[in-house]
């Protein structure tokens, strides 16, 4: 298995590394992606992504960040290059929700990101909140050019699942398919082909059952597999070598 996006520069995860990545060995883990979402935390991802060979990293500025971290194509590619271990952009996307940034703002950044993606041929980890239209616009915007879309933590509409599946995108299953009011959302992931899913913690948020409340860790990947095998109606063995070869073609190959 693999945890596509989680966020190990967050407490308790940081202060509690070696033991962490000892857990998530023990489960069956071979990667973890550690997402970068501000200038400030790509430091320590600079740093996490040493302790362990498991370990890889992303640069990107969240939609919530994006106020704050103003950064330009030029700049998010020269952050990516610090490191072969840095493997993807993002996250980035719009989160019309909270609005923490200006739209304009998170759509500026979004851009920039895109234009990252684009020169570097590398994923981009998309964050898409109360802004599927706008999100789904963007996008297609850049069908021409190909981009890898990996939509992080995907809690949308099957609607919006169908148009992405047009531009190729992959979706990500966090600990929310295993909420028992999460019922749309397990037949959304129900509909989309194996060959576009991977699964994520997004620690330490999200935990999910038996461990909701508390906080989440990669090691608990293994609930999320096996809630999304039950909804695939296909083995746990099935769904964690799928997941992983899903990752290893976007990210790896």
């Amino acid at each position: 298995m693999i945890d596509s996006h989680c966020h190990l520069d967050h407490e308790p995860l940081f202060e509690d590394l070696e033991n962490v990545i000892k857990r998530s060995k023990e489960i069956g883990l071979e990667k973890i992606l550690t997402i970068c979402t501000t200038l400030d935390s790509f430091t320590n991802i600079l740093k996490i992504i040493e302790k362990d060979p498991m370990i890889y990293g992303t640069f990107g500025i969240h939609p919530h960040e994006a106020k704050d971290n103003i950064v330009d194509t030029d700049q998010i590619i020269n952050h990516v290059k610090q490191s072969n271990k840095i493997i993807g952009i993002g996250e980035t996307g719009l989160d019309f929700f909270y609005n923490h940034s200006d739209k304009d703002q998170q759509i500026k950044s979004f851009e920039e990101h895109i234009q990252a993606s684009i020169k570097l041929n590398m994923p981009l980890i998309i964050h898409s909140r109360d802004a599927e239209d706008e999100t789904y616009q963007i996008l297609k915007n850049h069908e021409k050019d190909n981009l890898k879309i990996l939509m992080h933590c995907f809690t949308g509409s099957k609607k919006f699942a169908d148009k992405l599946l047009e531009l190729n995108s992959y979706f990500s299953a966090s600990g929310i398919i295993t909420f028992k009011n999460a019922i749309d959302l397990q037949e959304t992931f129900k509909t989309i082909p194996l060959d576009k899913l991977l699964i994520e913690t997004d620690s330490p948020f999200l935990a999910p059952v038996p461990n909701r409340g508390k906080k989440n860790e990669p090691s608990f990947i293994k609930y999320t597999a096996e809630k999304l095998a039950e909804i695939k109606d296909v083995s746990f063995s099935e769904i964690s070598s799928r997941t992983t070869n899903n990752f290893n073609n976007l990210f790896i190959n």
